[in-house]
């Protein structure tokens, strides 16, 4: 998405699937909505007008319509003014309803256009919802590679030289799937998820020490590629020497990465000669997925040598 979202990317992009148009204020469509941040307790993104609550975009229906026209001048005149207030970017009219000709003052007064569609206030507050959520989300981009490991999205770090790109290779040879390779862009798109994808001009490539670029879909088909994913889990490579010895060996460290102010979980994967990283990520992967459903095998391990102590004293 372009860095400042406007109602002209809303009409560019919407406009056949909420059969929008634009009734006034053509030349007021570049105006950029405000960044959104789930951790804000700012005004909502879009919703229904109301006096206590405003949105960049407000909706019309036949509800909020009646109550408008129903208004004296003088209270009619104070709520277009609250409508076109409190950083409002533009405002939707639904259920095929045409705005009074009288808000075309406001319109150029406040700079905000207005907008027509016959779909119902419930259908297009959803569609923008969705779609001003995703464009104005915090994005960052991480180095690594975001691969599909067994159906979850994992992040491959670690310094360079360790092996990244030759692991990801393996694991595409293995049946997973590649999202992005080198800078993958994640997104907040809601109070816990982080959604990964990739760059379109890296997108299909992945470059390997020795190979050079590599094109993934051409290699191996369309079902090595997958296009976005959650991001659920961080594999970090690392060297076995940075593994402090006292650390214990029964049970995975608990670690976490702030991405987006959301905590990631991470697994540090030791690389060292001989050690089968394809199969080891595959491992840490399934043993998370458990971890998941509240099955830990180091608990499992201590409770069954605590029985046999048991039996056997």
């Amino acid at each position: 998405m372009p860095e400042n979202t406007t109602p002209q990317l809303i009409l560019d992009s919407l406009s056949k699937e909420l059969d929008l148009s634009i009734w006034h204020g053509e030349q007021y469509i570049n105006h950029p909505f405000s960044h959104h941040s789930f951790s804000d307790d700012s005004a909502t993104l879009v919703g229904y007008f109301n006096l206590i609550h405003s949105n960049q975009a407000q909706v019309l229906g036949k509800v909020e319509s009646n109550y408008l026209q129903s208004l004296g001048d003088q209270e009619k005149k104070k709520a277009y003014q609250r409508l076109f207030g409190s950083e409002t970017i533009a405002i939707f009219f639904t259920d095929g309803l045409m705005p009074p000709l009288e808000l075309k003052s406001f319109v150029d007064e406040y700079k905000a256009p207005i907008f027509c569609s016959n779909l119902s206030s419930t259908e297009v507050i959803t569609h923008l919802r969705y779609f001003l959520s995703r464009a104005l989300a915090a994005k960052v981009t991480l180095h690594g590679v975001f691969m599909e490991v067994i159906s979850l999205g994992a992040m491959l770090t670690g310094e360079s030289g360790l092996g990244k790109s030759e692991l990801a290779l393996e694991l595409v040879t293995r049946g997973h799937r590649l999202i992005a390779d080198d800078a993958p862009e994640f997104m907040r798109i809601a109070p816990d998820i982080v959604v990964g994808s990739c760059p379109l001009i890296l997108r299909d490539f992945l470059e390997v020490r020795g190979l050079g670029i590599l094109n993934i879909r051409e290699m191996y088909g369309d079902s090595s590629i997958k296009f976005s994913k959650y991001l659920r889990l961080i594999i970090h490579l690392t060297s076995m020497q940075s593994i402090p010895k006292s650390e214990d060996r029964l049970a995975t460290p608990q670690l976490t990465k702030n991405v987006l102010g959301l905590e990631i979980p991470v697994i540090r994967l030791p690389v060292a000669a001989g050690r089968n990283l394809a199969v080891m990520t595959e491992a840490a992967v399934r043993n998370h997925l458990l971890m998941i459903k509240n099955y830990n095998a180091a608990d499992d391990f201590i409770e069954r040598q605590q029985r046999s102590i048991q039996q056997d004293s």
